[in-house]
């Protein structure tokens, strides 16, 4: 039968995983948040240079 406390102890990460988890870790790659947070700050700038409708200027407060 295996002894999982044995092998565990006998285990090294391979050269290469270790060599892909540093290079994934010092790019710069965008993730889905930072794409979501860059929308959201455009959306932010753009509606924040819009004038404010004011409630008596909208077609439906005419009458």
């Amino acid at each position: 039968m295996i002894n999982f406390e044995e092998e565990l102890k006998k285990y090294t990460p391979s050269v290469e995983i270790s060599q892909a988890e540093d290079t994934i870790q010092q790019s710069d790659i965008s993730d889905v948040m930072d794409i979501i947070d860059n929308i959201l700050k455009k959306v932010s700038k753009t509606t924040a240079l819009r004038p404010k409708e004011q409630a008596g200027d909208t077609e439906e407060g005419k009458g």
